[in-house]
């Protein structure tokens, strides 16, 4: 009898859950970057995506729109992804949110090479277990912004599976096909986002094995050892450079370990958290916790491994970012594989099958349910959408204006032009005014609602005034 659409053999394929959740993150995939998480982050990647449209089609001076009368030129993560979006626009036109479905679709595969590599490694239910725990986990959401994290892990999953194709000589006339690709797909992803490189450290696990040749292994590390030259030139040598040329700094390059490490340990409440409640939720942990204890129970040594030498590194991570880590929901994504590995095998290890798929049903319900609203965009943040064609009526594309977000670009991104982003109190005073208007500042705009709070500046025109913001000039009255 024909197996049916719905039959049991679809629903254990992974496939058919990757497609689902890529289905199911196509909702909202249109909106712009203006989701409650993250959006300041979304919109200083479409910055230098869009700057590589409109100012230099040059992929080493990525620039971004708040740095004043400056040219906006600066350090950044390698613009892998920008420059993606600025293929799209070329081909397409611009629209904001080309970055969304790029990275959905590249985290998509990540997805994929995942569960390919945890399965040539462990049972096929581990794998499939932890692929799907890390689809509904931060990654869920994170893999659909329009930033590089998920995004520069898939490359590097999907290289490291490539290379242990090449090591372990799965077809052989393929073997140096496979150490190409592996090569050029982790040199990809740590250009685009520098810690997730970290996990290159799982590569330790094959030096001991004596089935592989050592000239294999001697040529692989070498050719790894060398893509990380243009890594360290650009993170170490070029970054710097931009910023001390072009007198701009945006990039966050870590502080010293000491100070990072005073950091953590103050606020250690809070960097657990990243672990117990952002990267896999609640249930999820729970499924960690309960695989942790399997697996020392078990003896599983290859897992205590790719455990013990992946945390050694992240911790680096964690130490060299201090408050930032804890800070920002995103810096966990990189350790994110590991602690699903680890819960995939518990789940996967439960002796009544149904339980263990309830088990991650709830894990599912759980994270998405906890993701959701990043689905969406605030009302009180649509009137951003309009206002570069409100401004255009008053005011020119190259006038640099000043807004009062405080640290967010995200309004001076959708103004499209560029200036400076300040508080109410700086933004008030006459002085300050003053110097910027000998820089070439000629509009302050006052968001009331969103993004900022409202003030009124005494003896300056009134241009535009409505419910969400108001813009003045810089001529006295």
């Amino acid at each position: 009898m024909a197996k049916t659409i719905f039959s049991a053999e679809l629903f254990r394929d992974i496939r058919f859950w990757i497609i689902l959740f890529f289905a199911v993150r196509l909702y909202g995939i249109t909106n712009p970057p203006l989701e409650t998480g993250h959006n300041w982050r979304q919109t200083t990647v479409t910055m230098a995506a869009r700057n590589f449209l409109e100012a230099e089609d040059n992929i080493l001076h990525p620039r971004i729109d708040i740095a004043g009368e400056k040219t906006g030129i600066t350090g950044m993560e390698f613009p892998v992804l920008n420059y993606m979006i600025t293929l799209t626009a070329k081909a397409l036109g611009y629209q904001h949110w080309y970055g969304r479905l790029i990275n959905l679709l590249i985290s998509s595969f990540g997805l994929w090479y995942f569960y390919l590599l945890l399965k040539k490694y462990f049972h096929e239910p581990v794998a499939f277990h932890a692929t799907l725990i890390l689809a509904v986990s931060v990654w869920f959401q994170f893999s659909r912004k329009i930033m590089p994290d998920t995004f520069a892990m898939s490359f590097i999953i999907a290289g490291i599976y490539y290379c242990s194709n090449y090591l372990e000589n799965e077809g052989r006339k393929s073997a140096r096909a496979h150490l190409c690709a592996g090569v050029l797909l982790i040199l990809t992803g740590t250009m685009s986002k520098l810690p997730a490189a970290y996990i290159l450290v799982v590569f330790a696990l094959w030096l001991p094995v004596k089935s592989i040749p050592i000239g294999r292994k001697f040529l692989l590390y070498l050719l790894l050892t060398i893509v990380m030259i243009p890594v360290a030139w650009w993170y170490f040598s070029w970054v710097p450079h931009l910023v001390k040329t072009y007198g701009f700094e945006h990039f966050f390059m870590g502080k010293s370990m000491s100070r990072g490490v005073a950091e953590i340990a103050a606020h250690m409440d809070q960097t657990l958290a990243k672990f117990y409640d952002v990267a896999l939720k609640f249930i999820g942990f729970a499924a960690f916790l309960y695989g942790l204890y399997l697996m020392f129970k078990t003896g599983q040594s290859k897992l205590k491994w790719i455990l013990g030498l992946s945390f050694a590194a992240f911790l680096v991570i964690i130490f060299k970012a201090g408050f930032t880590f804890y800070h920002h929901n995103y810096y966990i994504i990189p350790f994110v594989p590991v602690m699903a590995l680890i819960a995939g095998y518990a789940t996967a290890s439960i002796e009544k099958k149904t339980w263990g798929y309830l088990l991650l049903a709830a894990i599912a319900v759980e994270g998405i349910a906890n993701q959701w609203h990043e689905f969406r965009v605030k009302p009180q943040n649509q009137f951003l959408v309009n206002i570069e064609n409100e401004l255009d009526s008053v005011s020119g594309r190259s006038d640099l204006l000043i807004i009062n977000s405080g640290n967010y670009p995200t309004p001076m991104y959708f103004t499209h032009r560029k200036g400076w982003v300040d508080n109410n109190r700086n933004i008030s005073s006459k002085n300050y005014q003053d110097s910027l208007k000998n820089l070439g500042l000629k509009h302050i705009l006052i968001l009331k609602k969103s993004f900022g709070t409202d003030t009124i500046l005494q003896d300056l025109p009134l241009i535009l005034d409505n419910e969400n913001y108001r813009l003045y000039g810089l001529e006295k009255k």
